[in-house]
């Protein structure tokens, strides 16, 4: 793995303990409006972090670059809002040093919106959250999305108009699903998970042909294929069951049985070492 998804999870599991004061102490909430227009980019890198808390991505509105709404503990964390370059950096940083006790984990939130008609690089990364990301529309040349201990749906609801050159999901002890992988128009889709329940949806609209590495540790993973697709699975794992329905064995690999014939394919390389898969077709 290249960086370990366990540690993430640990890491998120840290920012909910580091992120909320005692039951006890008193908790000094602000809500806080960030946003600016677009004035020209030619092409942005998003750096998204967020500890703890409820968490939403989305599309914004014509005309503006960012759109930032937080909630947060003032007297816990500060706002980021820094645009150096070409680099955009947006969340929430510590200002305490301390580790409490957690308290309302849900009381804190953050809604960002992300232009549609800038190329961008998105970098997210987020801890201890229930997320729901949708990434559909936005002109997207890189994806890397990591998350700790968290709940997290994400979709691509509308194809990237642009190539993306890869996309990577780095999922710690969390309940992850994503879907419409087909409509991020990748070359590469890498998903490395450590603990937890894993659903990666492969429907959208295919522009290409791509290649899927999948990299789990425990837990149960689900591939959604949508029938049309060329399909081809390569199981590389220990202890771990595959339920291969829609499959046909050719040597060491498992294929679609219109493979030969898809206008699309993608070979999906799975490495696990405990849990199951299953392979399920949707329309």
């Amino acid at each position: 793995m290249r960086r370990s998804a366990c540690l993430l999870a640990l890491l998120g599991a840290l920012a909910l303990l580091a992120g909320f004061p005692t039951s006890g102490s008193a908790q000094s909430w602000r809500t806080v409006t960030m946003s600016r227009q677009l004035s020209g980019e030619s092409g942005v890198k998003f750096r998204v972090r967020y500890g703890a808390g409820r968490l939403t991505v989305q599309p914004a509105e014509a005309g503006a670059l960012y759109r930032m709404y937080l909630r947060y503990d003032e007297d816990t964390f500060e706002p980021v809002a820094r645009y150096e370059g070409d680099q955009i950096d947006l969340g929430l940083e510590s200002i305490r040093k301390h580790i409490d006790w957690p308290g309302d984990r849900d009381s804190g939130e953050m809604e960002l919106s992300l232009a549609r008609n800038v190329p961008m690089d998105l970098d997210l990364e987020f801890g201890a959250v229930k997320a729901v990301v949708d990434l559909g529309g936005l002109q997207m040349t890189k994806l890397e999305l990591s998350t700790g201990a968290s709940e997290s749906r994400v979709r691509i609801s509308q194809p990237n108009p642009i190539r993306m050159e890869s996309a990577t999901f780095e999922v710690g002890a969390a309940d992850f699903q994503v879907r419409d992988l087909g409509n991020l128009n990748a070359d590469r889709i890498s998903v490395d998970a450590g603990v937890g329940n894993v659903v990666l949806s492969f429907t959208g609209k295919w522009q290409r042909d791509a290649e899927v590495s999948v990299d789990m540790g425990l837990g149960a993973l689900e591939l959604r294929f949508p029938e049309g697709l060329g399909v081809r699975v390569v199981k590389n794992t220990f202890l771990t069951s595959l339920d291969s329905e829609g499959l046909v064995k050719r040597g060491d690999s498992y294929y679609s049985v219109d493979w030969d014939e898809a206008d699309h394919r993608i070979t999906v390389t799975v490495d696990a070492a405990f849990g199951s898969i299953d392979v399920v077709w949707v329309r």
